[in-house]
């Protein structure tokens, strides 16, 4: 994709921080941190949602974003947990569309937050969950 930032990153037309490359997936820091140490995960191949992600990538996209918030643990960044973020589609706060996996590291009162909608603390009925439960499982199945 010619006007992606992340493939021109992949491409080495724009600069970035790098932390790790291999055949299938770059990292590297967050240009807009939310805290010191934020990584991005990429895949190198643009897919613009996770449903254009082939299952191997993905795998390994994660696999890394694991590593990668071990590795931001033990550098030296102010680092009490870390969160990993993947956002697809623009309701779900996606602004790249390249799949992305953010490695944020937290600290109390660090000011990030992630904040329910108002009925969260309604709980809907078993019934209601059983038939979401099933419908998601029936979309599990190959063909459907």
């Amino acid at each position: 994709m010619e006007d992606c930032i992340f493939c021109k990153i992949v491409n080495d037309t724009v600069p970035a921080s790098l932390v790790y490359g291999d055949d299938k997936v770059l990292a590297f820091m967050d240009i807009s941190q939310v805290n010191p140490g934020h990584v991005l995960v990429i895949p190198k191949e643009h897919a613009s949602c996770l449903a254009e992600l082939d299952e191997e990538t993905g795998a390994h996209l994660f696999k890394m974003g694991m590593r990668i918030a071990a590795a931001i643990r033990k550098s030296g960044v102010r680092c009490e947990g870390v969160n990993l973020l993947l956002s697809d589609g623009e309701v779900a706060f996606q602004t790249v569309f390249h799949v992305h996996l953010h490695i944020i590291p937290r600290f109390r009162q660090d000011g990030f937050r992630l904040a329910f909608g108002p009925d969260n603390r309604t709980f809907p009925a078993r019934e209601v969950l059983d038939k979401i439960a099933k419908d998601i499982t029936r979309a599990l199945q190959p063909g459907e």
